[in-house]
């Protein structure tokens, strides 16, 4: 019985760990879209320092995970929570990393552009609101809460779709501002990717919960 409560006990810590680093990827995610908003470099160049220690809690929540199976040797639904912390972690760090890319896509940009598109706004606030869903979803084990990612990451698709839509039309109006568009273009991408590996969380609850392998992509 002590054995299962230890198993359990630790199996909590991590799941707090983790459903801390998402609020820091979110974090990043706020900090960079601010930065390319408001042509902030500097903060734009700090999103990207502070990016190693999300890499580092990721290592510590792979390296507690991995030795979480030797010691305790999990089955059935005990092992599937402990996959589903390795694949969680990975697609944090993953959300991060995007974060990281539009801030370099701030500096790339530097401090001359004039505007950037309204939709990319739009863009953060659907991929900050799944994140918010993602992670009651977590602590909670919540395959309905889970289901709503798909959808919502279909918003942010079509969000993203029509942003490159609009900045093709600029390009052809506009050749000088092909380096413009094209970094634009890479926060929407990265925004959309943001998006996609909190579904891909979505899927991991669902095939905590359900036992299954689930696509919401």
């Amino acid at each position: 019985m002590a054995t299962r409560n230890q198993f359990k006990n630790e199996l909590e810590e991590l799941n707090k760990r983790i459903v801390k680093l998402a609020k820091l990827s979110g974090e990043a995610l706020t900090e960079s879209i601010d930065a390319l908003y408001t042509q902030d470099v500097v903060k734009a160049k700090k999103v990207i320092e502070d990016d190693k220690h999300i890499d580092r809690g990721e290592l510590e929540i792979n390296d507690k995970t991995i030795l979480l199976i030797a010691k305790q040797q999990p089955v059935a639904t005990d092992l599937r929570r402990v996959i589903m912390v390795l694949r969680i972690v990975t697609d944090i760090e993953r959300m991060a990393d995007n974060a990281k890319n539009i801030a370099k896509s701030t500096i790339h940009l530097g401090e001359n552009y004039v505007s950037i598109p309204e939709g990319l706004k739009k863009m953060h606030e659907f991929a900050l609101e799944m994140l918010r869903k993602a992670i009651i979803a977590i602590e909670n084990e919540d395959i309905t809460i889970a289901k709503e990612l798909g959808t919502m990451d279909d918003e942010v698709d079509n969000l993203y779709e029509n942003i490159v839509s609009e900045l093709l039309g600029e390009t052809a109006t506009k050749p000088d501002k092909i380096q413009y568009v094209m970094q634009v273009a890479f926060v929407g991408r990265y925004l959309e990717r943001f998006a996609d590996h909190i579904t891909n969380i979505g899927e991991s609850i669902l095939y905590l919960v359900r036992g299954e392998n689930y696509s919401l992509n």
